[in-house]
């Protein structure tokens, strides 16, 4: 249980209406202090921290965000992708930032030694998500390599043909008296499916 400031007095101040108030007022201004503190040991920390605080990491790292379309999660996650992408770089260790960042067997890394060719496949169904991917890989592989993006939103495509007329009866001829809005142009028929 919290203490007061009235409980850290002598005794002979109890009862004294001046200090009574004075120890609500101290309290209610000692507990801002507390939670100001625990807001600025939060912001210390990139997974805890509120957004301001990413606001002002993000603008440190030169990333723009756009918080009506990215959820503080995923900021979150960006800024520790940023953070954490520090020499040396393998594939295995691409591999391991891919995941971070999708999950586990969204994304998957090929390396073509003899074509000199770095193949990232990955389902992906967020534009900012693909961002971040795009600027990893270019940010971790080497300038010899050619980056090719495999993206699939889905493993089947399913293509359908349809083939229908409809006909259109016109109801006026050129130059003759009709009215807007008083008769229609032309009247719809029925739609007949050919194939």
């Amino acid at each position: 249980m919290e203490r007061n400031y009235c409980s850290y007095l002598p005794p002979y101040y109890e009862g004294i209406r001046e200090f009574e108030w004075l120890g609500e007022t101290v309290d209610a201004e000692l507990k801002g202090v507390a939670a100001g503190a625990d807001k600025w040991l939060n912001d210390q920390f990139v997974l805890t921290a509120s957004e301001a605080s990413l606001k002002r990491r993000e603008e440190e790292l030169g990333i723009q965000a756009d918080p009506t379309l990215e959820s503080l999660d995923f900021r979150k996650k960006r800024v520790m992708n940023r953070y954490s992408t520090k020499p040396p770089f393998t594939v295995r260790y691409l591999q391991e930032r891919l995941d971070f960042l999708l999950g586990g067997d969204r994304a998957k890394v090929e390396l073509d030694v003899g074509r000199f060719e770095l193949t990232v496949r990955a389902k992906l169904t967020d534009a900012a998500i693909f961002k971040e991917v795009e600027h990893t890989v270019r940010f971790m592989k080497p300038a010899n390599l050619l980056y090719r993006q495999a993206t699939s939103l889905s493993d089947r495509i399913e293509v359908q043909e349809q083939l229908s007329r409809i006909p259109l009866q016109r109801r006026t001829k050129l130059s003759t008296g009709w009215r807007l809005g008083r008769a229609p142009f032309a009247e719809r028929g029925q739609e007949v499916v050919l194939k």
